[in-house]
């Protein structure tokens, strides 16, 4: 960490594989100092389109400030670009560059460069050392954080992958400032999901300072990405390859979210707003099983219509229920081909929950809109 830049340092313990993730104002600057305490003498940015001449060049800068050759390989933004020719254009890039596993990684963009960077780390000369440098309001607060990478297929989202951790994870929160609107707010869904499923103070505190946080206001929104990435690398440091069951609560609203995502075209719904969905569906199912009051989920879908994030699909073509469900059966949480589910026990408490009768599934999708 460069010395003249002030953040949070969130550890996550995975013994000799255990990392930091730094947060906070002005993080970018410290890139070069971060990896070179760590060795690096090359660097290949993998980044966004969107912020090649932004934050990409800023981390650039700093690496080469610090002495680190670099080279830069630019990903159009956008779920479309998780893809199987998408990894194997840029194993071929790397290949052309002669990168060794000397080389470091470092992923500088939202949850799709993120996902893919880390899964090319991790299967290219069989294993490159990465760094993650999320720019997206989701990424800081969820997917950059416990090595998670991965690319889609037909077939579903995320279904080739594998468990690679970074060296670090460097999240400048000013970066916040620079997102869409639509961007910014769908990550705010994975912010509520860690309302939902651990601490409902959190939640408590989103319902009470929902304008300042959509107002971006700097210590709101630093306070809501320490406080979602500390709860994170808890989850991780205790079931990093999800064998105990305890980090499958961090995919809550996700086996809903995920079909949506498939079945409407990846890219036509973000991320945030596929999970701000399913997770109002996950409350549905919950509520239709007996397991929490229908005021809970209210309350939840008060709070998501707050932060201006959808808690239905929009007007238009809709995937049937059926298609929905055959699309969840091949969801990662899937077990003998029955569907799991994480559902809410109260707020802040969720638990894994499966033998449900897929016929209410069905109905809770087929709800009007």
């Amino acid at each position: 960490m460069s010395p003249d830049v002030a953040a949070t340092v969130v550890r996550v313990e995975l013994a000799d594989r255990g990392y930091e993730i730094a947060i906070g104002p002005g993080v970018l600057a410290s890139c070069g100092a971060a990896l070179g305490s760590a060795g690096a003498r090359r660097a290949v940015i993998i980044a966004d389109t969107g912020v090649l001449a932004t934050h990409a060049d800023a981390v650039d800068s700093s690496l080469r400030h610090a002495g680190i050759e670099t080279m830069t390989i630019p990903v159009r933004r956008g779920e479309a670009s998780k893809s199987v020719t998408e990894a194997a254009r840029l194993w071929e890039a790397l290949a052309a560059a002669n990168v060794d596993r000397a080389t470091h990684v470092v992923a500088v963009g939202g949850g799709v460069v993120g996902d893919l960077a880390g899964f090319i780390a991790a299967t290219f000369a069989r294993g490159l050392p990465v760094w993650q440098v999320p720019t997206t309001l989701v990424a800081q607060v969820d997917s950059a954080i416990g090595g998670k990478t991965g690319i889609n297929l037909h077939g579903g989202k995320n279904l080739v992958g594998a468990f690679w951790q970074p060296r670090g994870v460097l999240a400048d929160t000013k970066t916040l400032a620079t997102l869409p609107e639509r961007e910014y707010v769908s990550g705010l869904a994975e912010v509520v999901k860690y309302g939902m499923i651990l601490d409902a103070a959190l939640f408590e505190t989103l319902e009470r300072r929902a304008e300042e946080i959509l107002a971006r206001e700097p210590t709101d929104v630093e306070a809501i990405v320490v406080r979602s990435a500390t709860l994170k690398a808890s989850v991780v440091s205790r079931d990093e390859h999800e064998q105990t069951g305890l980090r499958a609560i961090l995919n809550y609203g996700h086996t809903f979210g995920h079909a949506y995502e498939n079945a409407t075209g990846y890219g036509t719904l973000l991320h945030g707003e596929a999970v701000a969905i399913g997770m109002t569906d996950a409350a549905e199912l919950a509520v239709r099983l007996g397991r929490i009051p229908a005021e809970l989920a209210r309350r939840q879908d008060a709070l998501l219509t707050a932060l201006h994030l959808p808690v239905r699909l929009p007007s238009g073509p809709r995937p049937s229920p059926g298609e929905l469900v055959a699309l969840m059966a091949r969801d990662k949480k899937t077990l003998h081909g029955k569907l799991r589910f994480i559902l809410s026990k109260q707020l802040g408490e969720v638990e894994l929950v499966e033998g449900i009768d897929p016929s209410v599934v069905l109905d809770v999708l087929a709800r009007i809109p």
